[in-house]
């Protein structure tokens, strides 16, 4: 079977094309970026020169995207998009033209806008670049099965905010069954709230008949347990430290060989330090009674703990990812793993390996903002501020 898998961030789009009648390490590998810095340097280049844009396509992840239509607003210039478009910014549409500035417009409309008016096309996933870029390698891509993660807030009913919407679907998904695969869908069986995942699995089922979606971290964590050191732990602590959040499952293996899910927390990444992060480790690990609360603490996103028991101490060293950040849950007695998907410039690898850079990371607006240290001025990686 060819299996391609892409797992679409913030800052990068890692992708795998996978023959499984070969070894793991003779799979294809890319490092792109991210379909939101993609659409956002194409905002930022119209604003250059001065034209009205016109979003339409899918609903996709927003951050840079829609900071650059948000800069393009203020710079003078109409931004029209179509509802499907306007909620990769936004699932309330009212908040999207009375709060950034857009104008919505239906489909049919697109074609009476001004004619220098610029198009841009939006979604999480387009399988034409990918292709053409292996084609020239000589690599032809026809992927039996494609395998699709992002994150996804869903869309959260009037009155609830993201972040309780998203944690209460993660505790909601975890009591009905204590697996990490509760977290991934076949394209036509993805939760009508999470409606990103739905469209990327719209964007997959034009480009192949199979395709599966997940949530990012729960299938980097997925990804983590096949390590075989990581495999034979009883109660490994697996966490996903991405460019916005940073997720940390606490897992028990059971009688049939499988980890069932025994807590977790979530939090943005760059409102923790090191320690902050050590601290919120250990409280999952030790199982405190109160970790519910300990771990709400500071603008955590939640924290779920079904068993209020410390987890059993594992006599292995910290195995894969970041050592740094492993070490905390291994003086507690648990294995961490991390999985750091992190750019050069990522303020997670710059907090951890840098002691210049050990205070409390700061973004305008609780926003990435654009780095100095940078390769590209328009990196979307964070800053300390």
């Amino acid at each position: 079977m060819r299996i391609l898998a892409v797992d679409i961030g913030t800052g990068t789009q890692d992708i795998l094309y996978l023959d499984t009648r070969l070894s793991p390490e003779n799979a294809y590998k890319l490092v792109l970026p991210a379909p939101t810095l993609i659409i956002q340097r194409q905002i930022r280049a119209a604003t250059r020169r001065g034209v009205p844009l016109a979003l339409e396509g899918r609903m996709m992840g927003g951050g840079p995207s829609a900071w650059a239509a948000e800069a393009h607003v203020r710079s003078g210039q109409a931004v029209f998009a179509t509802p499907e478009a306007a909620r990769s910014f936004n699932d309330d549409l009212r908040v999207v033209e009375s709060q950034m500035g857009l104008h919505l417009v239906e489909q049919d409309e697109l074609r009476r806008l001004p004619p220098h008016t610029e198009h841009i096309r939006l979604g999480d996933f387009d399988i034409e670049p990918i292709r053409r870029a292996l084609e020239q390698f000589g690599v032809m891509l026809t992927p039996d099965l494609l395998a699709l993660a992002a994150f996804d807030h869903g869309n959260a009913p009037r009155g609830v905010s993201d972040r309780q919407f998203r944690f209460d679907y993660l505790d909601r998904q975890i009591r009905e069954a204590r697996h990490l695969s509760r977290f991934a869908f076949p394209a036509t069986a993805v939760p009508a709230p999470m409606t990103r995942l739905q469209a990327l699995a719209e964007s997959g089922r034009e480009a192949a008949e199979r395709v599966m979606v997940m949530d990012s971290a729960p299938a980097a964590v997925l990804g983590a347990l096949l390590d075989p050191r990581v495999a034979e732990l009883q109660a490994p602590l697996v966490a996903n430290v991405g460019n916005f959040h940073v997720l940390c499952f606490r897992l028990r293996r059971t009688a049939a060989g499988e980890h069932a899910i025994e807590g977790l927390f979530e939090h943005h990444t760059g409102l923790v330090t090191q320690s902050e992060l050590e601290r919120l480790v250990r409280a999952l690990a030790e199982g405190y009674a109160d970790a519910g609360r300990g771990l709400r603490g500071q603008r955590t996103r939640g924290a779920h703990l079904r068993e209020p028991q410390p987890c059993p101490r594992e006599p292995s060293q910290p195995a894969g990812g970041c050592r740094s950040a492993a070490r905390p849950a291994a003086r507690v007695g648990a294995q961490a793993v991390l999985r750091c998907a992190l750019w050069r410039h990522d303020v997670g690898r710059r907090l951890r390996f840098d002691p210049r850079r050990s205070g409390r990371i700061r973004r305008s607006s609780g926003r990435i903002v654009d780095c100095p240290l940078a390769a590209e001025p328009d990196s979307a990686v964070g800053c300390l501020r």
